[in-house]
């Protein structure tokens, strides 16, 4: 039922299990009763050892002091009715407390960070915050290695990969080591850098700077931009919420050059002419092809890089009168044949002028429609008059966007933020909700999470259908095997106790109810129904076989089924205290599955040895009331269980 990447897995999760059911019912049915019929001997009196005897002991005390409570239950059916009430009202009141989140935060050793420096930082001072940062990061005790690099979609942003040491080792996990780098590199200037430990599980494709994402939309640009440095502000004010950061980067320097068109037109300068001048100093033209008999090489044409590093070297370029082309017999300022290669060649001069030939021919070719103001040519051997670009220009500094996000058509900001410790993604969400609330944001932005807190959103809206889903698909079941629509009820009627001690459990730890504690949810609905099963079967064979009223049957199958109970529960909190105790790293994943088994069946084992024969002499009043008053059929012969 739950749609996307959670449905697979959620499908996953069901096919696993029926398949094990489906194994261990034919293992019980064949191979169980082979093994008891083999190794099974008739008992004879023997002394025990002093444990078990201990043991015996203990349990016999135990059900002795189960029968006395029982009866006192069973003589204020009302009281315990009231208590399973208030259980109900009890387990919806904590599910919708509880803090939610989506997947549990992972340890996997490695923490990646984005770096994001000064909009109008050159690559040069880029790389030197970059290995900065790194430094600080290396001197940490928990850190193995570091590595790192800056450029791709802007120069103002790089990557750090951050190896951490194994736990044994460290002592601490990744979101505490992220925690601790925080304050160091929050020291340097200029540059701010997001630390996200990296993740086995994640769903969502959205790019950020941190863990999860808010996306904010408008069809109107200036309003958008005018209020995501507010929304920013406010949020980065709220302690539930860290590292909050936005991708709208408007303040990129640029130098904006304006054409005194009257003064070019007057010296015959075109503004395409001076566009190809500057692409040939600054856009790293190619002009040439040089080709031998092995390889060819190009020519790329740019000012020495000394010359691109300021505005003011701008005041250096000159334009050509003439257009830009080379003129004259010369069309290079090096001797035909002077270029070396590694490719052992002749040096005759015949050689020498065909290739040179060859390539004046092919060069020409290309220049000449190429429609650029390059020839293709180092140098011309004619005089031309020469313009500085200053005089027929204006230069004036200028700003820029780094760049412009669009999403479904409409101009998009996308605020991204992370999670201090012990706080829930849905903590987070209705905190960035009511800031938007408060900061009565314009009806023409609309915000949206984005990627995983999108995902989060999807998920929390069908788990209530997903659990009452179950539910309703195991009363139909039972329905089925007991003929009958009142005992199903009965058996039902334990499900609330475990929801109040799985996220009792989870609220007592400070553990959000994500996916993997929602499947330890839905897990308890199979498991602690398993205790009415075994009180509720045998009391209706009590009745039908035996003829006992409802309150006998019911009390002898309580108590002869204590032993049963408490067997199989235990086994079952033993088998998931590894995943509760979280040991090795990479298992927070699986936690909050153990502690929400654990904490489910401690309470549902506590309260329905209790409940359960209270509901069942309900139910079954009210179906005598149903059938007209009258008894059930006559007891068949045969008993089944001895009077105690």
């Amino acid at each position: 039922m739950m749609p996307g990447l959670l449905g697979k897995l959620f499908q996953e999760f069901a096919e696993t299990l029926s398949l094990t059911i489906v194994i261990s019912l034919l293992v019980s049915l064949t191979t169980t009763p082979m093994l008891c019929a083999l190794l099974l001997r008739q008992e004879t009196a023997k002394s025990e050892g002093c444990i078990l005897t201990a043991l015996e002991r203990g349990f016999v005390a135990t059900r002795a002091a189960y029968e006395d409570s029982l009866r006192w239950a069973l003589r204020h059916a009302k009281l315990v009715g009231f208590g399973l009430i208030l259980t109900v009202v009890l387990n919806v009141v904590l599910f919708v407390v509880v803090p939610k989140g989506f997947f549990p935060e992972q340890d996997t050793g490695l923490i990646m960070g984005q770096v994001q420096a000064d909009q109008s930082i050159s690559f040069a001072a880029m790389k030197q915050k970059l290995l900065q940062l790194q430094t600080i990061v290396q001197k940490d005790p928990g850190v193995e290695s570091v590595a790192g690099f800056t450029g791709g979609r802007t120069t103002n942003t790089g990557m750090l990969f951050i190896t951490l040491k194994p736990m044994a080792q460290r002592h601490v996990s990744a979101t505490q080591i992220v925690a601790r780098l925080r304050r160091p590199l929050g020291q340097v200037p200029g540059a701010q850098i997001y630390l996200v430990p990296a993740q086995d599980l994640r769903v969502g494709g959205r790019q950020g700077n941190a863990e999860y994402q808010y996306t904010l939309q408008s069809d109107d640009a200036a309003a958008l931009y005018a209020w995501v440095p507010k929304i920013v502000a406010a949020l980065k004010q709220d302690k539930r919420l860290v590292d909050v950061n936005s991708d709208m980067q408007q303040g990129g320097l640029e130098t904006d050059i304006h054409i005194n068109r009257p003064m070019a037109a007057r010296l015959n300068i075109t503004p395409s002419e001076i566009d190809n001048t500057l692409y040939d100093a600054f856009g790293q033209r190619g002009v040439s092809t040089i080709y031998n008999e092995l390889n060819q090489y190009k020519v790329v044409m740019e000012l020495a890089p000394k010359y691109q590093q300021t505005p003011q070297d701008l005041a250096r370029i000159y334009i050509s009168t003439s257009g830009g082309k080379a003129s004259g017999t010369s069309s290079s300022q090096l001797a035909a044949g002077a270029v070396v290669t590694n490719t052992k060649t002749t040096n005759t001069t015949s050689t020498v002028a065909l290739d040179s030939a060859t390539n004046a021919a092919i060069n020409s070719v290309a220049t000449s429609t190429g429609g650029g103001a390059s020839s293709g040519a180092a140098v011309s051997t004619n005089s031309e008059t020469m313009v500085p670009l200053s005089a027929i220009a204006t230069i004036s500094p200028g700003t820029t966007p780094i760049s412009v996000n669009h999403q479904s058509g409409r101009v998009a900001a996308t605020i991204s933020f992370s999670l201090p410790q012990g706080v829930a993604l849905g903590t987070a969400a209705a905190a960035i909700e009511s800031t938007m609330a408060k900061l009565d944001v314009p009806l023409t932005i609309t915000g949206s999470f984005a990627g995983t807190a999108a995902a989060f959103q999807s998920s929390s809206a069908s788990e209530p259908l997903l659990i009452l889903a179950a539910i309703a698909t195991v009363y139909i079941v039972l329905g089925i095997l007991y003929e009958s629509t009142i005992h199903p009820i009965t058996i039902l009627s334990t499900i609330p106790s475990a929801g109040v001690g799985a996220t009792l459990f989870l609220l007592m730890l400070n553990t959000p109810l994500t996916i993997i504690a929602l499947i330890g949810v839905i897990l308890l609905i199979g498991i602690v129904k398993k205790n009415a099963i075994l009180m509720i079967d045998f009391a209706i064979q009590l009745e039908r076989g035996e003829g006992l009223a409802p309150e006998e049957a019911i009390f002898r199958a309580a108590s002869l089924r204590l032993r049963p109970i408490l067997m199989t529960t235990f086994a079952a909190i033993l088998g998931a205290l590894p995943l509760a105790i979280g040991l090795g790293q990479g298992a927070s994943l699986r936690q909050p599955l153990g502690l929400t088994i654990i904490g489910g069946l401690v309470v549902s084992q506590a309260l329905t040895l209790y409940t359960t024969p209270v509901v069942y002499l309900w139910l079954e009043r009210l179906a005598m009331k149903l059938r007209g008053g009258q008894d059930k059929a006559a007891p068949r012969k045969g008993g089944i269980v001895e009077a105690l």
